[in-house]
């Protein structure tokens, strides 16, 4: 039978969200309803609320989410009743040539729920990232799901969702990073901050944190940076260069996702480096780089979309190494709120004082 749950909703462009009750179908097959527990406020829901994905209003927001699994459709068998799942917006489908060749972290196939949660008044709604976990309880499909430690709290758990997975697997899945390493990770914000982590789980030798908010370095720094930058006051390739012997970082990550960091980003990596994009640049930015100087200094280019994560592979083992007081996920919680709040945690946002609120049910 259907339940209606309170939820987050997006009606227009550039419109306060608003809390209003939501129609949530049994799960059909391949489905399950999840109980939300907490999910974090990212930007990505921001960019949604401000038609910077796409005009398929209303949303219902939130995705960076933990939970309990509260029913599952015909057919499901990855999770059941009672799992501590991690949600997730790759379920892979095992079919595509991605899959098949044993690349599912690329999945050309991604799936979400095929039924709609609804208003009451039958208004189809979109779940941002297919997710939708600014609720009491959401549908998704079962491969959303992922199983991980119900020991682990649902605050920092749900953060490898989307923000803390993106950083950590941009650093060691797509930049691969290696014990040694210099690396140099550009905007240290959540996703930044978490590419820090990452570095540092991957044994990087040298860890240069760049942002033009000395409150984001000293986080930076806590987390692991060895070196920070403020590139307000110094010019940060030639910062970067004087911390590498005057090479440049093997890796570098830039976390902002605009034309001058990227660029910044490219002339600050060593010969045969590596850069990667995970910034989330907007349709209408360009690049100009001269095409002589991409040839000429070798290495890599690569953008890196959900950290290259695989949730069955990742979730579990970054879930332990937290359990095992080796990541600290709890630091990317700056606060916690209700359902109500989430309009204030986009503005706390443009402070750039917080890495995550996270709404707690």
């Amino acid at each position: 039978m259907a339940q209606q749950v309170q939820g987050v909703i997006a009606r227009a462009k550039g419109e306060p969200v608003r809390i209003e009750t939501i129609v949530v179908p049994d799960p059909g097959p391949g489905e399950a309803v999840v109980k939300v527990q907490a999910c974090g406020v990212c930007h990505t829901d921001l960019h949604y609320r401000e038609g910077g994905i796409n005009d398929d209003f209303p949303f219902l927001l939130g995705h960076e989410a933990a939970g309990v699994v509260e029913s599952v459709g015909d057919g499901v068998t990855e999770v059941a009743p009672g799992d501590f799942v991690i949600l997730n917006w790759r379920a892979v489908c095992g079919q595509c040539r991605a899959c098949l060749r044993g690349r599912p972290q690329y999945c050309f196939a991604t799936h979400n729920a095929k039924q709609k949660m609804t208003l009451t008044d039958g208004t189809e709604l979109s779940p941002a990232l297919g997710i939708g976990a600014f609720a009491e309880k959401t549908l998704v499909a079962a491969g959303q799901c992922t199983k991980v430690d119900p020991a682990a709290s649902p605050a920092a758990a749900g953060l490898l969702g989307c923000g803390v997975m993106a950083g950590i697997g941009a650093a060691i899945n797509t930049g691969n990073v290696g014990r040694g390493d210099s690396v140099a990770v550009i905007g240290c914000g959540g996703v930044g901050n978490a590419a820090v982590v990452g570095a540092r789980l991957a044994g990087a030798a040298k860890i240069i944190a760049v942002d033009i908010d000395d409150k984001k370095l000293e986080t930076a720094k806590s987390l692991g940076a060895t070196h920070t930058v403020n590139s307000r006051s110094a010019d940060p390739v030639e910062a970067i260069r004087e911390l590498t012997d005057g090479n440049g970082a093997d890796v570098v990550i830039e976390a902002v996702g605009r034309p001058e960091t990227y660029e910044q980003a490219f002339y600050a990596r060593d010969l045969a480096g590596t850069v990667v994009l995970v910034g989330v640049p907007t349709p209408e930015m360009r690049i100009d780089l001269p095409l002589l100087d991409v040839f000429g200094r070798g290495g890599a280019l690569k953008s890196s979309w959900y950290g290259d994560c695989l949730p069955s592979r990742d979730f579990p083992m970054l879930i332990d190494l937290y359990q095992q007081g080796r990541l600290d996920l709890d630091a990317f919680v700056t606060e916690t709120i209700a359902l109500e709040d989430v309009e204030k945690a986009f503005e706390r946002m443009h402070h750039g004082d917080v890495l995550r609120s996270v709404v707690v049910l």
